[in-house]
């Protein structure tokens, strides 16, 4: 069982419209909140049970023994009899432990709904997917070893369905330890005393330290202005990422994003459990074009370059390159936008140094599968605007 599929299979139109409805929120950003939510529980279960499979899989047997998965459709609209919240808040801790707060904080920030709404959120999401795993684990007789192994094999699956814009911090990578909310806070208590000007001249000072370095990594002008104004095709994060060196299997090191691209395709090519596929996919993180055309920014390159770096690196790997739109205007302009996008990319590649025979092609999907409605705001349909990368052999 696909347990993340398994689990967005169960959160259908009809729980985000009454979650919504009851929360006070739009459906967009419910579906949104619920995109970051999904997959960071999942994880953190995951993750929970390598350290105390006997506590998962007993967490895991008393949700699904409270019947919520029988009860769904009726969570949020009090028709289920089932106790939520207090449910919720109970796994929530073992979880999270003292860091829920946060969790419900970096949710609200990425999706733009209230944090009390997240917490609601992260409540009813916490004990289906534990009553999920709970069934799944009494149907087949998993001992906490065997379900330790098989949470292991979904791990991969789970972590690439974190979208890049949530800031999931300590509390993906490690589950129990607390997670700074301030800038103050992460450099420590005698920094957070500082006045209140220094530290937002340290940012602006840091800011142009970053700009500086992956400009002179990327033999770009050192001149910023120089450079053309961006226009973004993917999520804008709202968090401040963490820059690293990708080490290729020849040596190489790229500059890269913790859990970009980059990271999540070197990694799925010494993972077995990443199997390539039509359906083994991977967002590009630092990809823009110029205002409704196809011509890809200069400080693009940088990702397009890391691409063909990879390819030579893994000779055996081969991708095909899609692109896709939000539900705005008119279908046939977009499926031929994100046609076009698609290919320059992969000519791009190509320019790169990428070998020909490893590009399987390039396909434009238009809105075929946005999932966010035309009349939402543009900062909550930027999820469906992307060029993606498809493993398909490796």
């Amino acid at each position: 069982m696909n347990l993340l599929e398994s689990l967005k299979g169960l959160l259908t139109g009809e729980l985000v419209s009454d979650a919504a409805t009851e929360l006070n929120e739009t459906p967009a950003g419910i579906s949104k909140a619920l995109s970051g939510i999904v997959p960071y529980v999942l994880n953190n279960v995951a993750e929970k049970a390598t350290t105390d499979g006997e506590g998962i899989l007993n967490l895991a047997q008393g949700a699904a023994g409270t019947g919520i998965l029988d009860n769904l459709n009726g969570l949020f609209n009090n028709k289920s009899g089932t106790d939520l919240a207090g449910i919720g808040s109970s796994i929530l801790g073992t979880l999270f432990g003292t860091q829920s707060n946060n969790v419900s904080k970096i949710i609200s920030a990425y999706s733009g709904i209230k944090a009390s709404n997240s917490t609601a959120l992260l409540s009813a999401v916490a004990p289906i997917a534990l009553g999920l795993i709970g069934k799944y684990a009494g149907s087949n007789n998993l001992t906490a070893g065997g379900l330790q192994s098989w949470l292991s094999g979904q791990k991969t699956n789970i972590r690439e369905a974190i979208p890049a814009g949530l800031n999931t911090g300590n509390v993906l990578n490690a589950p129990g330890t607390p997670v700074s909310t301030n800038a103050g806070e992460a450099m420590g208590s005698d920094n957070a005393k500082m006045p209140g000007w220094i530290m937002p001249l340290l940012l602006v000072l840091l800011g142009g330290l970053l700009v500086w370095y992956f400009l002179r990594g990327a033999g770009a002008p050192q001149e910023v202005a120089s450079l053309p104004a961006p226009t973004a095709v993917m999520p804008a994060d709202s968090v401040v990422q963490i820059s690293f060196k990708v080490k290729l299997a020849d040596g190489t090191e790229l500059n890269a994003l913790k859990g970009g691209i980059e990271d999540k395709l070197v990694t799925c090519m010494s993972d077995s459990a990443c199997t390539p596929g039509k359906d083994r996919w991977f967002d590009f993180d630092n990809l823009n074009f110029e205002m409704g055309s196809a011509k890809i920014t200069a400080e693009s390159e940088v990702q397009v370059q890391n691409i063909a770096a990879i390819l030579k690196a893994y000779p055996a790997l081969k991708i095909k390159i899609g692109g896709y739109t939000d539900r705005t205007g008119d279908d046939k302009a977009n499926k031929k936008l994100s046609q076009d996008r698609a290919v320059a990319v992969l000519e791009a590649i190509k320019t790169a140094g990428g070998n020909a025979s490893q590009l399987e092609g390039a396909e434009g999907y238009g809105s075929d599968f946005a999932t966010i409605p035309a009349e939402a705001s543009d900062e909550e349909r930027k999820i469906d605007r992307r060029i993606s990368v498809s493993v398909r052999a490796k």
